[in-house]
């Protein structure tokens, strides 16, 4: 609960380019079911200020870059997205931020579960709430 890092994800390659792989409770800790991708974001807009209540994503930016800022009861942190062969995972109850993309930014998002309005935490007092009373 709360937790965020970065996973390397491994590249295989020859003279004809190269290719990730994701595979569910193998390279990445959870079982996908959903994925959607950001593209097209006006670089002077910001996303996400949300939490989960029940969700684990991976972030990779497979084009361009940007700014991801995360924030779990005991610290904030920022990572620059900007390799298709790294990826920010983030575990449920953790609040994300995403900023600074750039003009052919990418962003493709691996989900543990479909869509749920429920699940969401879009108050960020709320989620400060919830993270201090458990």
């Amino acid at each position: 609960m709360g937790e965020f890092k970065i996973l390397d994800l491994e590249v295989h390659g020859d003279q004809r380019g190269s290719l990730i792989s994701i595979e569910s409770n193998k390279n990445i800790p959870f079982t996908l079911k959903r994925i959607y991708y950001l593209f097209n974001t006006n670089v002077s807009e910001s996303r996400g200020f949300h939490a989960h209540r029940n969700l684990e994503q991976l972030l990779i930016c497979v084009n361009g870059s940007c700014e991801i800022k995360v924030q779990n009861n005991e610290k904030t942190s920022w990572f620059k997205l900007a390799s298709p062969a790294k990826g920010l995972y983030i575990k449920d109850l953790v609040w994300r931020e995403m900023h600074d993309f750039s003009h052919d930014c990418i962003l493709l998002v691996i989900a543990s579960h479909e869509y749920d309005e429920f699940d969401y935490i879009r108050s960020f007092n709320e989620f400060k709430r919830i993270m201090n009373n458990g």
